[in-house]
């Protein structure tokens, strides 16, 4: 059995002809949770496109399981690979169990009734998630963080071994983030794999196994965040100065742009 469920070999991704990453190369595992940071501008949401295969690839190969992505159908995709975008809006006023309902969807169709197998696993996703007592009310009446709960079920309802998630924490506060996070890890302890965007470079380090590091076009670094997380990686990478100092009582790294601390 193939232990890599996703392997990236000198991808290169853009738009038309502008090249944004090339030479792009790192495997996931079962259990791995992979955060992929950069300065902003730096391709990394392009990259998590490219490898979901919504963005075209300029180069290279994305396998999962051993397969190229491209040999499978859209819903095939979908069984092996989900993927939560930057914004997951919702236009209409949906409850969160229908919401969370729709992850079966890649396994039979939109107007396929629930088996009594769907109907057990929405209800572990919705459980696992922690919103089971939220599933009748409306997805618009809920906070960001009760939102990005909803969509994580909704991935995880859909079974698929490898999640790529596009900033999830963003625009929440400390306590969801950390949680969030948490979950994540959780399901990599389940044995699935994740590989998620993040600017938040505290939070990558602390919750991460991996991190890839991009940036100036291209592959910056991959590898543990202790080994990442370095002076000359980081100033390199977002073009001024940052230190990274390890916080000794709690063993996290502490990451600020030199100066950041002179202010009076």
């Amino acid at each position: 059995m193939n232990d890599k469920l996703l392997l990236v070999k000198k991808l290169s991704s853009g738009y038309g002809d502008r090249i944004v990453l090339q030479d792009i190369s790192f495997s996931l595992q079962p259990g791995q949770m992979m955060g992929i940071i950069g300065a902003n501008g730096s391709g990394k949401s392009t990259l998590l496109k490219t490898v979901a295969n919504l963005l075209p690839r300029l180069s290279g190969t994305v396998k999962i399981m051993g397969e190229e992505i491209r040999t499978f159908s859209p819903k095939q995709l979908a069984q092996k690979m989900a993927y939560l975008p930057q914004d997951m809006s919702i236009p209409f006023d949906f409850s969160v169990r229908n919401i969370v309902a729709t992850g079966r969807y890649p396994y039979h169709g939109w107007w396929h009734g629930e088996t009594n197998e769907d109907e057990k696993i929405i209800e572990q996703a919705l459980c696992y998630m922690g919103i089971e007592d939220l599933a009748q009310r409306s997805i618009a009446a809920l906070s960001g963080g009760q939102c990005q709960r909803v969509f994580l079920a909704r991935i995880l309802a859909q079974q698929s071994p490898v999640l790529l998630l596009d900033e999830p924490t963003a625009g929440l506060d400390i306590c969801y983030q950390e949680e969030l996070l948490r979950l994540c890890q959780g399901l990599c302890r389940r044995g699935k794999a994740v590989l998620l965007v993040l600017h938040e470079l505290n939070l990558a380090a602390r919750f991460c196994s991996q991190l890839i590091l991009v940036g100036r076009g291209g592959l910056l670094g991959t590898g543990t965040p202790d080994s990442i997380m370095t002076e000359e990686n980081l100033t390199r990478a977002y073009g001024m100065s940052i230190k990274c100092v390890k916080n000794s009582t709690t063993n996290h790294w502490d990451i600020y742009t030199e100066g950041a601390n002179d202010c009076e």
